[in-house]
């Protein structure tokens, strides 16, 4: 805890982290006004002139879409970082354990899908499955497995050389049991870090794609989707598209600077 106290950056984002879940599960229980619900005798209200972050052009009021929007865009990049990290750090530690031609293929797989940004991978998914939260999830989701595989194997590789390891081997011990009980938990910290920081990557991804109206349909709120609605009233009330916008740079913000400050904070040369 005082070393955590003595790192602003993760202080800050760790307050930033913090206020973005409350938000989204506040959503649940309560918003100041029903997100979806049109009033159209008080649209493009501006702030405080009715709500307190006024209204869109549907009379909708922007303070509870944003609040809704928090929890649709955080819930779809949670799942989507999840199915990512999950298949990726098992790829990852099982290439570790095999290495050889699996190495190669993999690497090789993996690079494949560097090459097709998750926008295109969701453009492509819609158009065989519909566009949709569960396409934005695959395709976040699938961009994901590189980074964690590689993150994972490099890990892996530097335990597997280490003494204790050796040992185990020596004492003729499994390598899947080395995987659990040795590569795991000694990679761990750089896992939940990479998480950390995918997860500020994969809201911004799920806004771009809903900015493309390939996230969640309507009438679900979405900060992406808030962005582009906004486009047309630019000129007669920019609120619409600076407080979605503002929500997505704080939210990236402050899972970066979570993601910084975890690394430094876990990090056992770290005194």
């Amino acid at each position: 805890m005082t070393r955590a106290l003595r790192r602003p950056v993760f202080l800050i984002g760790f307050v930033i982290t913090l206020a973005l879940f409350a938000v989204a599960l506040l959503s649940l229980v309560w918003t100041p006004f029903a997100p979806a619900k049109m009033n159209i005798v008080h649209k493009l209200k501006a702030p405080f002139d009715f709500g307190f972050l006024g209204t869109d052009q549907f009379g909708r009021d922007v303070a509870s879409m944003l609040m809704v929007g928090a929890w649709n865009s955080l819930s779809t990049s949670i799942l989507a970082v999840a199915l990512g990290a999950s298949v990726g750090t098992s790829v990852g530690v099982i290439v570790a354990m095999r290495r050889g031609w699996l190495e190669l293929v993999v690497m090789r797989g993996c690079d494949i899908i560097f090459a097709v940004p998750p926008i295109l991978s969701a453009m492509m998914l819609g158009a065989f499955i519909g566009s949709g939260r569960f396409t934005a999830i695959i395709a976040i989701g699938t961009f994901m497995v590189p980074v964690f595989a590689r993150l994972t194997l490099g890990a892996a590789l530097q335990i597997w050389t280490r003494d204790y390891v050796m040992a185990a081997i020596g004492i003729g011990r499994s390598k899947t049991k080395i995987t659990l009980v040795h590569v795991l938990p000694n990679i761990s910290n750089q896992i939940i870090v990479q998480v950390t920081i995918q997860l500020g990557l994969a809201i911004l991804t799920e806004a771009g794609l809903s900015f493309l109206g390939l996230g969640m349909p309507p009438p679900n709120p979405t900060w992406g989707r808030m962005l582009a609605d906004a486009q047309t009233f630019l000129g007669q009330a920019p609120w619409l598209a600076l407080l979605p916008g503002l929500a997505i740079a704080f939210a990236v913000l402050g899972l970066n600077m979570l993601g910084d400050g975890l690394r430094d904070l876990l990090d056992p040369r770290d005194n």
